[in-house]
């Protein structure tokens, strides 16, 4: 752990006024320290690691779609959670990417101090660059702590983003196929 976060959450509780020597707050520095990097541990991460060859040759050219997904980020403008589920489909073009991967990317991004629209198409490019798919469709739902616990404090506002590459995004007719198999679509 990198030896001046604790002091630095240490000094944060003396600027709130509050008192950092008394009982309840005695470790909070370290806890609070060791948390942020948990939460952030994304950029510790690779691609290349994630996947670690799981790339398997397959005759499948049909799309392959893993939903509801969950993820949980933090807002880069505010340091407050953003908390939801990501949809991710792929067209393959002779390679699949095992199963747990595509969750692994999504949290490999989503550990990041993060915007939802980057991260919908980070985790859209990621899928792209290892798959060689011949297209690649991304949505996220999220709720954002920064718009329920301050400012207009809206609770039940759900934020969705989407990216669509390649077929996904030149043919409506998978896009629509895409978008109604992940319930997004009458």
């Amino acid at each position: 752990m990198n030896s001046s976060l604790p002091q630095h959450y240490r000094e944060i509780l003396k600027e709130l006024g509050e008192d950092p020597e008394r009982e309840g707050l005695l470790d909070t520095p370290k806890r609070a320290a060791k948390a942020m990097q948990y939460l952030c541990h994304g950029y510790e991460q690779t691609l290349e690691a994630i996947v670690n060859g799981a790339l398997f040759a397959s005759d499948n050219d049909e799309m392959v779609i893993v939903k509801d997904i969950e993820l949980y980020s933090l807002c880069e403008h505010h340091l407050l959670p953003f908390i939801g589920k990501a949809h991710v489909a792929y067209i393959p073009t002779g390679k699949v990417l095992g199963l747990s991967k595509i969750a692994r990317i999504v949290d490999m991004f989503a550990r990041r101090l993060q915007i939802q629209e980057n991260l919908t198409r980070q985790i859209a490019e990621a899928v792209r660059d290892v798959t060689g798919a011949a297209g690649v469709a991304v949505v996220i739902e999220a709720k954002h702590m920064c718009m329920m616990m301050r400012g207009v404090e809206k609770q039940n506002s759900v934020m969705n983003t989407s990216v669509m590459l390649g077929a996904f995004r030149d043919s409506s007719t998978t896009r629509q196929e895409f978008l109604q198999l992940i319930g997004r679509s009458n």
